[in-house]
């Protein structure tokens, strides 16, 4: 009698990854590592449970903006037969280098009601492409004016880790591409995959969509060059508590124009602001971590915790601790 052959296996969550020029290989990784450590027992790595192919239009090794490249396992073919299309974006200048052909990949998959994901500037690719209208989409704090300079008609969230919206997902890069791969895990295999996929890369617990990022208040964005620059300089600084003359000194500028381009932008003197960005870090903590108050004050720049303290009642009207035992979520996974 001959042997009757046994239909391959179809992994449950199919992921097919399209990347651009300078795409950010952390992104990539951390989205992929999710898949990979799900997909089998252990760290095996077979893709059982999960499969995942770069694609790409020809076979040339793609750049990523630190330099290492990866090269793509198949050609573009038909996009039904991936769960999902992910688009890893990375520098700025790299969102408009998809190809013509990568390009109507994409539309293909969008007309066949295949879910296009968009990682870091991913998202600005997927509306260059037009395949965004209507839908809310994730950025990071970081680009959230350089979104909004380039695509009108489009509100981008920049105050959660990913956004969810129909068969649209997209998140903002880096680590929050792990906790958008999880939510895809768990939907698809399980919570348990999922779970352990985040415990093997040494991530705590998932992220849900709405979990703040941890990057500046909403109320602190502006398109000001200047004042950006002095936000992010306060913000690599945390711990050190940069004084508005130091930052103005480091800026090259003097304190009155630096004042001036504050209150014109934002309403508020550099001073306020820098206090606004260390208790933004400081609830993040509050609500992120275990971490003691007198470690979050040291972290967050403040002179030790009496003063954190001091500051978060005069702004919340409760000290931090019972802030965090108000707000601080549960366990997800």
């Amino acid at each position: 009698m001959p042997l009757i052959e046994t239909p391959p296996h179809r992994p449950r969550l199919n992921v097919g990854f399209i990347l651009t020029r300078d795409f950010t290989l952390s992104a990539f990784a951390n989205f992929v590592d999710v898949l990979r450590l799900a997909a089998d027992e252990g760290d095996r790595s077979r893709p059982i449970l999960c499969s995942w192919r770069v694609l790409s239009a020809r076979l040339n090794p793609l750049r990523s903006s630190c330099g290492i490249a990866v090269f793509p396992d198949e050609r573009l073919g038909d996009p039904t037969r991936f769960d999902y299309i992910v688009v890893v974006g990375g520098l700025i200048d790299g969102t408009e280098t998809l190809g013509p052909e990568e390009m109507a990949f994409l539309r293909r998959g969008a007309a066949a009601k295949v879910p296009l994901i968009g990682v870091c500037t991913g998202a600005f690719v997927l509306h260059h492409a037009g395949l965004m209208q209507g839908y809310r989409c994730c950025v990071s704090w970081f680009h959230h004016d350089d979104f909004l300079e380039r695509f009108e008609g489009l509100k981008p969230v920049s105050d959660q880790v990913f956004v969810v919206d129909r068969d649209r997902l997209t998140c903002s890069g880096g680590a929050s591409s792990a906790h958008l791969a999880a939510f895809l895990v768990d939907r698809h295999i399980g919570r348990a995959a999922a779970r352990k996929s985040l415990h093997i890369m040494i991530i705590d617990e998932a992220l849900a969509a709405e979990d703040p990022q941890p990057g500046l208040p909403l109320e602190l964005l502006t398109r000001d060059p200047l004042v950006r620059r002095a936000l992010l300089h306060a913000q690599q600084n945390l711990d050190s508590a940069t004084s508005v003359g130091r930052t103005a000194e480091r800026l090259g500028v003097g304190r009155r124009k630096l004042e001036r381009h504050f209150r014109e932008a934002l309403g508020l003197s550099p001073s306020e602001a820098f206090l606004r960005v260390r208790l933004s870090h400081a609830r993040f903590l509050l609500n992120r971590t275990d971490r003691t108050v007198t470690e979050i004050a040291a972290e967050a720049g403040f002179c030790d915790a009496s003063h954190l303290i001091r500051v978060f009642r005069e702004r919340e009207g409760e000290t931090p601790e019972v802030w965090r035992r108000k707000t601080a979520p549960s366990m997800l996974l």
